[in-house]
């Protein structure tokens, strides 16, 4: 698989195609893979959790989703396609409803969990999935024994990062095999609780600003973060 280097990490530079064959491919192997859809505040939790940038670099797909990935990898003389992790994961579950791949979804409200699955199974009546739980526990030792008896072959988490990604480090430990990705906000979203940026700031990479505008509480998670991030990215460029 063809990557580019940002700082210590190689990101995926391949089309939404590829990076949807890789996946299934994983899902296929005989032993639990991870995807990550990394963005620019990951890549700052990293600078300061030796652990957590350790986590990013053993991932066996880190996916440019964050539009500031794409700018940062341009400034640094590359190019990559983004993949926006929602419409990836998404396109991933239509594949499974094909194949019958049994798959688990974990996260956010037990009300806005219910809602986003009953949506999957308007359009997707043929996915099966074999396990589900709210993103409220206080013991996650339950959810990996859950997990390991369900044996979902595709598990999506929305708990937020990093939480979502040492979860499913820690949960890789009781499957056999199957593909774990952290999917952030994606459930809002396909509950309807949470309306998507419309396809025009989409296609300019400006969902972020969307959400911003739409949910001025998100401000605090881009700032500083943001230019915290490009400052870095800028004296790399330069040498500094």
């Amino acid at each position: 698989m063809k990557t580019v280097k940002l700082f210590e990490y190689d990101i995926a530079d391949i089309t939404s195609k590829e990076a949807l064959d890789n996946a299934l491919r994983l899902i296929e192997g005989n032993r639990p893979a991870q995807i990550v859809t990394i963005n620019p505040e990951m890549v700052n939790y990293g600078f300061k959790n030796e652990e957590f940038a350790n986590l990013l670099k053993s991932a066996d797909m880190l996916l440019p989703d964050g539009v500031g990935i794409k700018i940062a990898i341009n400034i640094l003389g590359q190019k990559v396609n983004r993949i926006a992790g929602i419409d990836f994961a998404y396109k991933l579950l239509a594949e499974c409803e094909k194949s019958g791949v049994p798959v688990a979804l974990i996260g956010t409200s037990e009300n806005i969990l219910n809602k986003a699955v009953e949506n999957l199974k308007k359009s997707m009546p043929d996915l099966r999935i074999v396990y589900t739980h709210n993103g409220f526990f206080d013991n996650p030792e339950e959810i990996y024994r859950a997990l390991q008896s369900a044996a979902p072959k595709l598990v999506l988490a929305a708990l937020g990062s990093p939480k979502q990604e040492f979860f499913i480090q820690n949960a890789k430990q009781y499957l056999k095999n199957g593909l774990l990705i952290g999917i952030g906000g994606s459930f809002d979203v396909w509950s309807g609780e949470i309306k998507r940026a419309p396809v025009i700031f989409q296609r300019l990479g400006l969902e972020w600003l969307y959400r911003v505008t739409t949910q001025p509480q998100r401000l605090k998670r881009i700032f500083p973060a943001m230019p915290v991030f490009f400052l870095k990215v800028i004296g790399k460029r330069i040498g500094v």
